[in-house]
């Protein structure tokens, strides 16, 4: 049995960052899970007095890697690049193997992301089998998966700050 990582919830080095820009793209599959996701990131960014929040709603977890990448590519240039990107998903096991498919696709695709983007792109796909599973990383015993998407791609606008001031 996994239990949550308090440590995830550490927020030291997460100072002034504000100005911070996030674009949140999520699925409409399985829109209950993806609903308390986003509205925990949400939450979490409020905390953090992040108010440049951008979000794309594509139909599946399958979407996801292209929507975040067109999101990039189509603010280049505007000044509304975010400085993260946070993926929500939730794929549930069924009784054949597009469960199997679909997770390897979104994780391979967003993984990409992180390494040809200049932003990092966060992963905040929940895989599980069953609601029961869905529901514990919404607040329960895995703690809130929308909660920490939100400080990961805060921790990591802090980090890759902190890399440019020592250009």
């Amino acid at each position: 049995m996994s239990i949550h990582n308090q440590s995830l919830l550490d927020d030291t080095g997460i100072l002034g960052i504000e100005d911070a820009s996030v674009v949140i793209v999520y699925t409409e599959w399985n829109d209950t899970v993806i609903n308390e996701l986003v509205a925990g990131c949400d939450k979490t960014l409020a905390q953090y007095n992040i108010s440049k929040v951008a979000k794309v709603k594509v139909p599946g977890a399958f979407e996801l890697p292209f929507a975040a990448k067109q999101y990039w590519e189509h603010t280049q240039g505007t000044g509304a690049q975010p400085g993260a990107i946070i993926a929500f998903g939730c794929v549930i096991r069924g009784e054949t193997p597009h469960f199997d498919y679909v997770c390897k696709g979104v994780t391979e695709g967003l993984m990409q992301l992180n390494l040809e983007l200049p932003v990092p792109v966060i992963f905040g796909i929940l895989t599980v089998d069953n609601m029961e599973q869905a529901e514990e990383r919404l607040g329960g015993k895995h703690g809130h998966k929308g909660e920490e998407g939100a400080l990961t791609a805060l921790k990591m606008i802090s980090m890759m700050r902190k890399l440019q001031k020592t250009k």
